[in-house]
């Protein structure tokens, strides 16, 4: 039997707002995590990965707790978003602890959706804050709302794109649970479960040639789940991810991407099998993928 929430709000302390622009076509997305933060990592891949906090997520680096992360269109301009974040968590006492202050930790990723809407219209720190204070453990939605409102994907032939959005998703298996949320604006196609054309205009004989000019495409991939994982486990998940997009979107990681990947683990159950999660990851990312530009040709 289907869960009444199949998507990533279904693993427990974490919740998802979003602000959407439907005329501007832009939003931000944000995950917010329990209040004691969850570990992770991530996987930035392609040339063009615009990030905040990425280099903090390594595993060497010394913070292991996120509180917050923010997925964002606006292109480097979006990251100003991630500001009102972490005004709401500092209000709410949420944050790395430190002699003076507790320092909320908010990674942010961007997707390049500035030629889709109106270029000047791009998420700043109100439109991060309101997509905090909405956030809830409710039913993602998903389609082209936040983040995934102007995501587009099968960019390269030069003959239009069509919607991307963003999906989410939950799998389950044995006991293990992962959610996944995907913000789908890759250059290249989405395939489906048997390899078809989901969303694009195709490659292979036949295909329109290889034209894609001057533009920018990203997909953007967040992970949880309730098993303890270190951040080293989150690094190799979040790669794993990334190869999960290599089987869902072709081309994938081309010069034009710059996909970003992350896994967040609230350590509230024991760690699982890792062959069991990292296979679980995979599918959970091709799925929310697959999932993203369903729902944003339906209108879900």
């Amino acid at each position: 039997m289907t869960p009444a929430n199949a998507t990533l709000t279904a693993i427990p302390g974490f919740h998802v707002g979003h602000w959407t622009d439907p005329v501007g076509l832009t939003g931000c997305t944000v995950i917010l995590c329990p209040p004691g933060g969850a570990v992770a990592s991530g996987s930035f891949l392609g040339p063009s990965p615009g990030t905040r906090e990425g280099v903090l997520l390594a595993p060497e680096k010394k913070v292991e707790r996120v509180h917050a992360l923010l997925l964002t269109g606006g292109s480097a301009f979006g990251l100003a978003a991630a500001a009102g974040v972490v005004r709401v968590l500092e209000e709410r006492g949420i944050g790395h602890e430190t002699p003076w202050a507790r320092v909320p930790i908010v990674p942010a990723a961007v997707i390049y959706d500035l030629g889709v809407g109106d270029p000047r219209a791009r998420p700043g720190e109100r439109e991060g804050e309101l997509a905090a204070r909405a956030a809830s453990a409710g039913a993602v939605p998903r389609g082209r709302v936040g983040a995934g409102t102007g995501a587009t994907a099968g960019k390269y032939a030069g003959v239009g794109a069509v919607p991307g959005g963003l999906g989410s998703v939950l799998v389950e298996r044995h006991g293990v649970r992962v959610g996944a949320l995907a913000v789908v604006n890759p250059i290249g196609d989405v395939l489906d479960e048997c390899g078809g054309v989901l969303a694009g205009p195709g490659v292979g004989p036949g295909a329109v040639a290889f034209t894609p000019g001057e533009v920018e495409s990203t997909t953007l991939v967040a992970v949880v789940t309730e098993h303890a994982l270190g951040k080293a486990d989150c690094r190799r998940l979040a790669d794993a991810a990334q190869t999960a997009l290599a089987r869902v979107i072709h081309p994938s990681h081309t010069f034009w991407d710059g996909d970003s990947a992350f896994v967040l683990s609230s350590g509230a159950r024991p760690p699982a099998d890792p062959m069991l999660l990292g296979a679980l990851v995979q599918e959970a990312v091709c799925a929310a993928v697959r999932d993203a530009v369903r729902s944003a040709a339906s209108g879900v």
